[in-house]
């Protein structure tokens, strides 16, 4: 299975193009068996709890996966605790981040002109900067494709769109009128620590985002369980359905309004979370390295406390781009994962993005202090 697209608007803005040990849970003797009942779902009301948040009361789990589904970034499975905290129960949604920018007149990367300077550290040493007109504000749009492809290069259904942003998610033809409660998306880090900032929280670390998304199920496949659908063959998140349509193949006319859904179409999970996974990708705290899981193992076999992710990057999955280009964490999955390409609508896997550049998958969500 190929692995997930490593889009950036970075490399097609420039015309590039990249595609993007041992078994832990039986060692453990099984300390971190599925929990036997479920845990209780305890949302805030605004006195007792911050309003639209839900109490994520902390523990120990087994963070990674051993599954066979389960890349080698998302191994081995080790033992982590994390404190008690609050979570956002959806994404952050496109009212709630127009609020933000009517009351602090924040402008996003996305509506900005490119910062050379980020876009340069993304490339091989000594490609030069190109003339300023190709420099213009926009960011990478999911467009598909008319016919099946080969699902070898990203850059047949992935353009950077110059007016792309996160009011208009396709590029200047598309709106987000009538969709308000879809996750806010074209977003990059950068955006997403300034709303965090102003809303008095903050993103949550790759661990306490891994923990809130199994909802008390360990080592579970998927949000819900270990089957990939409900009955009757349900979709329980908002993935591809390559049954119904081959990837990455738009029906004729959309121009790759292939989407999210509003959030909490689906049901929630255990701790009252909806769209933990599919939908958009989630942008978490940490810089991404694909070997900090197989670090962390070695560490010690006792559960480590609250880890807040590795010092540097580190990812040689992304040809053409220095493995040590800067690079944070996102979770999750989104609407375009599916069996045949990505297969990430599952609670540990996990990505590393350039943090400066928004797509049109990518969202966030934010967690506070008990």
């Amino acid at each position: 299975m190929p692995f997930i697209e490593q889009t950036s608007r970075r490399k097609l803005l420039l015309g590039g193009v990249a595609l993007g040990a041992a078994t832990v849970a039986g060692a453990l003797g099984g300390r971190f068996l599925a929990r036997s009942q479920a845990p209780r779902v305890i949302l805030g009301d605004g006195a007792s709890g911050p309003l639209g948040m839900a109490w994520i009361p902390g523990g120990t789990f087994l963070m990674g996966s051993e599954h066979r589904l389960a890349q080698e970034n998302e191994r081995p499975a080790h033992p982590v605790r994390v404190d008690g905290f609050w979570m956002d129960t959806t994404h952050v949604t496109n009212d709630q981040f127009a609020r933000f920018v009517r009351e602090t007149g924040y402008v996003t990367t996305a509506e900005r002109k490119p910062d050379w300077e980020t876009i340069r550290v993304q490339l091989p040493p000594g490609v030069p900067r190109p003339p300023d007109e190709v420099l213009v504000p926009g960011a990478m749009v999911f467009t598909g494709t008319s016919a099946p492809v080969r699902l070898d290069d990203y850059s047949r259904w992935w353009s950077y769109v110059p007016g792309a942003q996160w009011r208009h998610p396709q590029g200047p033809g598309s709106t987000i009128q009538g969709k308000g409660e879809h996750p806010v998306v074209q977003v990059s880090h950068e955006d997403a620590l300034a709303y965090a900032r102003w809303a008095g929280k903050r993103l949550p670390t790759e661990a306490e985002w891994e923990f809130a998304a199994r909802g008390g199920l360990e080592q579970a496949t998927y949000a819900w369980g270990d089957e990939p659908m409900g009955a009757g063959g349900a979709l329980l998140a908002n993935y591809w359905d390559v049954k119904q349509r081959p990837f990455p193949v738009v029906k004729p006319g959309a121009g790759g309004a292939e989407g999210t859904l509003p959030a909490g179409t689906f049901p929630a999970n255990g701790y009252g979370l909806y769209d933990m996974t599919g939908n958009a990708w989630q942008w978490v705290a940490d810089w991404y390295r694909a070997d900090y899981f197989a670090g962390q193992a070695q560490r010690a076999s006792d559960p480590i406390d609250n880890p807040q992710g590795p010092d540097d990057c580190y990812d040689p999955a992304d040809p053409g781009v220095p493995v040590d280009a800067p690079k944070k964490v996102i979770r999750g999955g989104s609407f375009l994962c599916n069996e045949d390409y990505c297969l990430s609508y599952r609670p540990s896997a996990r990505r590393g993005c350039d943090p400066h550049s928004p797509m049109s998958h990518l969202g966030f969500r934010l967690i506070s202090a008990a």
